[in-house]
């Protein structure tokens, strides 16, 4: 049927769904790399521990029928095949029905991550993708033309994301709606990237600028993209550059990314589409009725959207089919540090000679300037920018990650940008200490070669020791 298929978006759709498996593909290698110390049998919140609390039904995963590390790594690594297999184009060359169960050998494989990954799988991007990932498996191959009911349906996921975003944001710090937020962010956000000491010290009447452009682009800009073309091109062609922005000004994993994916499937790219055959009866069925159901599981996050106790980052649904999204709402004045050190002394006294472990992304030592991780997301290294606005967010997870490196716990080490001491010797104690950091100025970079200041402010685990260290002295 004429009025089920667009051809004019072909190209729009292949750049999209070739974009989107490269980034299924970084999803599952960070996974893969990291999964041991965070969720493993001996990592700081071991899977098989949550599963025996947790149901299927409110978690489906296959990791509920059968858990091992070999197994979870087992899982990643297909994930990263099947990922590099549809990013080179292989659902193209199978059937149409192929092609759908091929998409969806990642997502059900990502599903079942992220259903067992607790904490560290707590963030928005994560269900974004599983949202994105879902409806792309029927979006077809090169046996059919795009869909318009998926197309407008990733439309509508876009919105949403960045509609919801806009009225967080209004709804939330008043630093927004006094255009004064950026004064902050980029230093106080979760992971600055290279740049962002540069974004930071814009100056203020730009950083004005930027947020009521992003207030423009958030809140008018997505009605656009139900509008006829070349309107919702360029709509979404604004929502791409101020997402390139964002890329250069921080490290937000692939949040920023995955929105310029979506936008991608709204342009409306130059080309013809080559002949294909009439639309398979059985694949507009099929495509309907997942329509319709994301249509009823639509209602939850509408009401959340319109709701002036609005959420962020909300699944209503145990397949993360449908799902609400936001950032920011809430922008921090100070940035907080966790600094982890560890001694090799008997006695653990203030002038021991505490060495300081680092990491890969969030800041350390002020000489370190940051480093460009995303669209690879550093877990720990997050998780830790939560610790210092709060230790409530560590209470799970903070003690196992200071047991691991007093036992010299070699999958935990690898998280880390250096340990400070050699192999076979761990720390007998270790400690952690909360620090204020600022940028520094234009000055204090030229004289001391820092991009950071700290300032102690207090102790935040005092110094520990393995328990049957402990009993043995």
């Amino acid at each position: 049927m004429d009025w089920f298929i667009a051809p004019e978006y072909w190209w729009s759709r292949l750049v999209f769904q070739r974009a989107l498996a490269g980034l299924y593909l970084v999803a599952f290698l960070t996974a893969a790399l990291q999964f041991r110390a965070l969720l493993g049998e001996r990592g700081m919140l071991p899977i098989p521990r949550f599963v025996a609390r947790v149901s299927f039904r409110r978690a489906p995963s296959v990791f509920q029928l059968h858990y091992s590390d070999r197994f979870f790594g087992a899982c990643s690594w297909a994930g990263c095949a099947v990922s590099a297999a549809l990013f080179a184009g292989l659902d193209s060359h199978v059937p149409l029905w192929g092609g759908i169960l091929l998409w969806l050998v990642p997502w059900a494989l990502y599903l079942s991550i992220v259903n067992v990954g607790q904490t560290w799988y707590a963030f928005g991007w994560e269900s974004l993708l599983l949202e994105v990932g879902f409806l792309a498996a029927f979006l077809g191959n090169d046996e059919v033309a795009p869909p318009i009911v998926v197309l407008f349906l990733l439309r509508w996921i876009l919105f949403r994301v960045e509609f919801g975003a806009g009225l967080i944001k209004m709804r939330g710090d008043a630093c927004w709606r006094k255009l004064t937020c950026l004064d902050y962010h980029h230093e106080t956000q979760p992971m600055p990237g290279p740049l962002s000491w540069f974004f930071h010290h814009l100056p203020k009447p730009l950083h004005r600028v930027e947020v009521a452009a992003n207030h423009f682009t958030q809140l008018v800009v997505p009605v656009l993209l139900f509008t006829p073309q070349p309107i919702a091109t360029a709509a979404a062609s604004l929502m791409i550059v101020t997402q390139l922005w964002l890329v250069l000004s921080g490290n937000f994993s692939w949040l920023n990314w995955i929105t310029i994916v979506l936008a991608a499937s709204a342009l409306r790219l130059p080309g013809s589409a080559p002949s294909v055959p009439p639309t398979p009866l059985w694949y507009e069925v099929v495509v309907l009725a997942v329509a319709a159901l994301l249509g009823y599981l639509s209602y939850h996050p509408v009401v959340n959207l319109v709701s002036r106790r609005q959420v962020m980052n909300r699944s209503f649904d145990p397949l993360h089919l449908v799902n609400t999204y936001g950032a920011f709402g809430s922008v921090s004045r100070f940035r907080y540090e966790v600094v982890v050190e560890g001694t090799l002394d008997d006695v653990p006294r203030e002038d021991s000679d505490w060495r300081e472990y680092e990491f890969k992304g969030k800041p350390g030592d002020p000489r370190h300037w940051p480093r460009q991780f995303a669209p690879y997301h550093l877990r720990l290294d997050w998780l830790m920018w939560f610790a210092g606005l709060s230790p409530a967010y560590a209470g799970e997870w903070f003690g196992g990650l200071m047991e691991r490196l007093l036992e010299e716990d070699r999958d935990t080490l690898r998280l880390l940008r250096r340990s400070p001491f050699p192999p076979g010797e761990p720390p007998r104690y270790v400690r952690a200490r909360l620090f204020r950091y600022r940028y520094t100025t234009w000055r204090e970079l030229r004289e001391t070669g820092a991009c950071w200041e700290r300032t102690y402010v207090r102790e935040y685990m005092p110094p520990t020791r393995l328990a049957r260290a402990a009993q043995r002295s």
